[in-house]
């Protein structure tokens, strides 16, 4: 069974800059296309970013293109959202999430494996 683990979120000014971590354990973690996905209050599960098990695609929405980063490390297991000048309107949980698909990466019922979320809130 596939765990997921995320760190990183927390409490920003607007315009400042915050990085992600989601520690894999339980499967094989270069074998996954990982996403990140955030999910505001009262509102729908929204696809953020998506990289392939290789590294050697990434995918975004529009929202947070040029300003989010997604990578991965293979050796640490470890996927990672660089997220610079954020926004107010960022402000989520953000959940990391690893699929075996194949399918559209931008949608959530592509993921087979899902974490617990971080916190992020941008004030201001």
């Amino acid at each position: 069974q596939v765990q997921l683990v995320e760190s990183g979120g927390g409490l920003v000014q607007a315009g400042a800059a915050l990085r992600l971590s989601c520690a894999a354990s339980g499967g094989t973690f270069s074998m996954y296309r990982m996403g990140w996905f955030r999910q505001a209050p009262e509102k729908e599960r929204e696809f953020v970013t998506a990289i392939t098990w290789s590294g050697g695609s990434t995918y975004y929405a529009d929202s947070v293109k040029g300003r989010f980063t997604i990578s991965r490390d293979k050796t640490k297991n470890t996927l990672y959202l660089q997220m610079n000048s954020l926004k107010p309107e960022d402000t989520a949980v953000y959940y990391c999430a690893a699929s075996t698909g194949l399918g559209d990466l931008k949608k959530p019922a592509m993921y087979n494996y899902w974490g617990q979320g971080t916190q992020v809130t941008v004030s201001s």
